[in-house]
């Protein structure tokens, strides 16, 4: 069955009326949304997009190729049946720690597909009500924005002279994200209980989790009062609509002006930046975020001064960076040095000697891997970066090859810089940075 990912003008009208009934009405409340969520067309493109996101199975076992093997139309009528007769019940959440990039594990949870899908549905529906009320500073899980606009913004606020900044850190956001409070900042826009219910059945589904013999245990459930699983594809927006809280408060309590400050905001990560107040703005952070049931991570947490350090966000470092052709400095954003480490280690464990793939597809996944890196680092002073990372593929491309062609020495004559990023077509970096870098003296 052919899919489009692109919204059908169907669910684009929908979704284009409630986010300016949205919009021009702030304390409107919505009564009647949960029969959209049981829309066939919003639950075929639900499953759509859920099919593109593809993931691994839940705690049923079942995957996209056996769902399309008994028929997708068939299966979708008997999902649409459950929510119309309001049956429909969410299946425990399988969790599975993920290797976090500084060290330590992250939960991610993985909900089954028939849940994927009504979560998607019900997004379909929600987004665009709550998009008319998200803060500017928010960039993280919104439509037409991304992490590359809040790292726009934040070079543009330092060059300004927004320099005295708090690097903030929040101790396991999604976790800890309290559900009554949370419910009561989706019902201040969300009146229809069928909608409130569903919600909140996914946040108390129970959590499948192993100990260490890889015995299966339940976890949560009914008794839960806090988090939002990560991993399920209605948690992102959930996980805004409460920050959401604190940026309004913010702005309604004039807190951009009496700390002559601005917020941006990537979903629970977040950096203050201050003319000379970025003490007082981090006094009152914590106290707000105690009120709402979350907590600063104090170690992770620091005061910076941008014009003499540098702070890390969203994979940038942001601070004073010296320009190499007359050694004067200037305020700049560049891939970090976390950034550049990951990037390597993904090289090194991609070029090891037990691959046996043919070349075309490990350069193939090699040349995906490289590309999706500089889309992402594409802004601000990159080509200090991207030398790094091309002599570093260089380096482990000739020895993956001598390895395989058992060449002794470092092989350099057989596999030059010229080969392996000519004839063997590996991308160069290098090649892609176009461009001079934005930059501002200080």
């Amino acid at each position: 069955m052919a899919m489009s990912l692109e919204t059908p003008d169907k669910i684009r009208t929908l979704q284009r009326k409630l986010y300016r009934k949205a919009k021009a009405e702030p304390a409107f409340r919505f009564y009647v949304l949960y029969d959209k969520i049981c829309r066939e067309d919003i639950l075929r493109h639900a499953y759509a997009l859920a099919r593109a996101n593809a993931g691994a199975p839940g705690v049923d076992g079942v995957t996209f190729a056996q769902i399309e093997v008994e028929g997708v139309e068939a299966w979708l009528a008997g999902l649409r049946e459950e929510l119309v007769s309001k049956t429909y019940r969410p299946q425990p959440v399988r969790r599975v720690m993920i290797p976090k990039p500084g060290g330590g594990e992250r939960p991610l949870g993985i909900p089954t597909i028939r849940d994927r899908v009504v979560e998607a549905a019900a997004k379909l529906v929600l987004e665009p009500v709550f998009e008319a009320d998200f803060e500017d500073s928010a960039y993280g899980y919104r439509p037409g924005r991304s992490g590359t606009d809040a790292i726009k913004e934040v070079h543009r606020l330092i060059c300004r002279g927004y320099t005295d900044v708090v690097d903030a850190d929040l101790s396991k956001y999604f976790d800890t994200i309290p559900h009554s409070d949370l419910l009561k900042s989706v019902a201040r826009r969300i009146v229809d209980r069928h909608v409130l219910r569903l919600i909140k059945l996914w946040l108390k589904a129970p959590i499948e989790e192993r100990d260490g013999d890889g015995k299966r245990y339940m976890n949560g459930g009914k008794s839960s009062t806090c988090g939002t699983p990560q991993g399920g594809v209605a948690s992102p927006l959930l996980s805004v609509i409460y920050m959401n809280r604190f940026l309004k408060h913010w702005r309604l309590t004039g807190r951009g002006e009496a700390f002559r400050a601005h917020v941006v905001s990537y979903a629970d990560d977040f950096v203050i930046l201050s003319r000379g107040h970025a003490g007082e703005a981090l006094a009152w952070t914590r106290a707000v975020m105690t009120k709402l049931g979350l907590t600063l991570n104090e170690e992770k947490t620091s005061l910076k001064d941008a014009r003499t350090e540098r702070f890390d966000f969203l994979g940038y470092s942001f601070g004073p960076h010296r320009f190499r052709k007359d050694g004067h400095w200037y305020l700049g954003a560049s891939p970090s040095k976390k950034s550049v480490q990951r990037i390597k280690t993904k090289i090194g464990d991609l070029l090891v000697r037990g691959n046996k793939e043919p070349w075309p597809e490990v350069r193939g996944r090699l040349n995906r891997l490289l590309r999706g890196w500089s889309g992402y680092f594409g802004y601000g002073t990159r080509l200090p970066a991207y030398r790094a990372v091309d002599s570093h593929v260089y380096d482990r491309v000739r020895a993956f090859l001598c390895k395989r062609h058992k060449v002794q020495g470092h092989g350099s004559n057989r596999f030059s810089d010229a080969k392996v990023f000519g004839e063997l077509g590996v991308l160069r970096l290098r090649s892609v940075h176009l461009g001079p870098p934005p930059r501002a003296s200080r």
